[in-house]
């Protein structure tokens, strides 16, 4: 019986290495981690590794079931995932095992309580935002690449599309660049 860690961070500016020492001192081997949100499963590469790897009889090890999923629905189809490979969920904080009726419940409800904290989180956050834009010191997110190397790889003919790749930003950043440029004086 193998025992798989599974740490995550929501941004690149937090650090899962608590949560990795912590799955460490309770035995698991291996440990995966990822910064990256826990809003959905899409993009959760290492997550999706552990789930096609776990094997019947093997645990996945959380430190908190909040770090595994924020929604309900998404954590009852982990747990579904991991029960139909024969397979358990152990959570550390508070101590909960899927292997048995309870924990079963236990997990499902915490799902729920993860869940509504992410809705007040984001209210927060909303709540936050509105009140900076309307003190006028809210511009949104700083860009990532200057407007004007977008211009200038587009006025050297290259496509919306190409520009993008070659940046790595999305297709809309550039069109909306594009179309500010265009109705500029």
């Amino acid at each position: 019986m193998a025992r798989i860690g599974y740490a995550r961070v929501s941004s690149a500016g937090q650090d899962y290495q608590l949560q990795i020492d912590r799955l460490a001192r309770d035995g698991c081997a291996p440990i995966r981690a990822e910064k990256v949100s826990g809003a959905a499963r899409e993009g959760r590469g290492e997550l999706g590794a552990i789930l096609d790897f776990i094997r019947e009889g093997d645990e996945l090890v959380v430190v908190r079931l909040d770090r595994l999923a924020r929604s309900t629905r998404d954590t009852l189809n982990i747990v579904a995932e991991l029960e139909a490979k024969g397979a358990s969920l152990r959570v550390l904080d508070p101590e909960i095992s899927t292997g048995g009726d309870l924990g079963r419940i236990v997990i499902t409800t915490l799902g729920m309580v993860a869940e509504l904290e992410r809705s007040f989180i984001k209210e927060r956050q909303r709540a936050g935002i509105a009140a900076a834009k309307k003190r006028g010191i809210y511009k949104g997110r700083r860009k990532t690449v200057d407007p004007s190397t977008i211009r200038a790889l587009s006025a050297r003919g290259i496509g919306p599309t190409e520009v993008a790749r070659t940046l790595g930003i999305s297709r809309m950043t550039v069109y909306r660049e594009l179309k500010d440029t265009k109705g500029a004086p």
